[in-house]
């Protein structure tokens, strides 16, 4: 298995895989990939960053980002992707932005993603640390990607304390965090709202509140489009409603379930 390297790149001939890249996994003809080679070369010159992950020569993974305002001292992460065999591609991409990032004096950084992408919310929570510090209804409008294609675009904002202590992979049974215990005759959390496949959507405790998404969105937007879109609005009632109440999603399990805490109250045992 070839090692994975990263490193920025401000070349034509590197910004061009990066772009054809991008375009490979948001499902998009090369010719019109969500960055194009000149974007990408205006935001390195402008003092941002495109880092590449490469294999055996090959762009595996990327990212871009550019800075906030310097009163901030915040970076923001406009796009990063990983192929499919990840290999620890997407976290080796993030450290490099973050490395970068301390470098130029930067102490947080952010991006967007989507709610309802149970695996890119458990790298963003759990393995990375961010919090989804705000919830954005269609925060993009229309979009005609492969991947969101015929949905609203809802985003979470991950906000990512770049001083944490970050210095290794996470091991993997590191940071579990428990789905509700939600079996009869059991205390624990209740049910509060079912979801469109007709089992529990949310549920809470005294302190916690729980939401489950579709294990797999993407598939279920192709197979079912009508049933994915349930799916946004079911979700984005619950998420709505409890970060006006000042909740914030801290954690998603293996099995798909966020875990919402007002961050005051979180604790060592809301990771158990």
């Amino acid at each position: 298995m070839n090692e994975v390297t990263t490193s920025t790149v401000d070349d034509v001939a590197g910004l061009r895989a990066v772009a054809d890249f991008f375009a490979d996994v948001w499902q998009m003809p090369r010719s019109a990939p969500p960055f194009h080679t000149d974007v990408l070369h205006s935001v390195a010159h402008a003092g941002g960053a495109v880092h590449a992950a490469r294999s055996g020569g090959d762009v595996v993974g990327a990212s871009v980002a550019v800075f906030g305002p310097p009163a901030e001292c915040d970076v923001y992460s406009l796009a990063a992707a990983a192929g499919v065999s990840d290999r620890g591609t997407g976290y080796a991409v993030k450290q490099a932005q973050r490395v970068w990032a301390l470098e130029r004096g930067a102490r947080t950084m952010r991006w967007t993603f989507d709610p309802l992408v149970a695996r890119n919310a458990r790298f963003n929570l759990v393995k990375l640390g961010a919090v989804a510090s705000e919830y954005q209804v269609d925060f993009y409008g229309p979009m005609d990607d492969g991947i969101n294609n015929g949905d609203e675009t809802d985003r979470l904002t991950a906000l990512w304390d770049l001083t944490a202590d970050a210095a290794h992979a996470p091991d993997p049974t590191e940071g579990r965090v428990a789905a509700p215990d939600l079996a009869e005759g059991r205390t624990g959390a209740a049910v509060i709202a079912k979801a469109p496949d007709g089992g529990p959507l949310a549920a809470r405790d005294e302190t916690r509140l729980w939401c489950r998404v579709p294990e797999d969105i993407v598939a279920l937007r192709t197979s079912d489009p009508a049933t994915a879109l349930r799916w946004r609005h079911a979700v984005r009632e619950v998420f709505t409603t409890a970060y006006a109440e000042g909740m914030r999603a801290t954690a998603m399990s293996r099995d798909g379930w966020y875990q919402l805490t007002h961050l005051t109250t979180t604790t060592q045992e809301d990771q158990a």
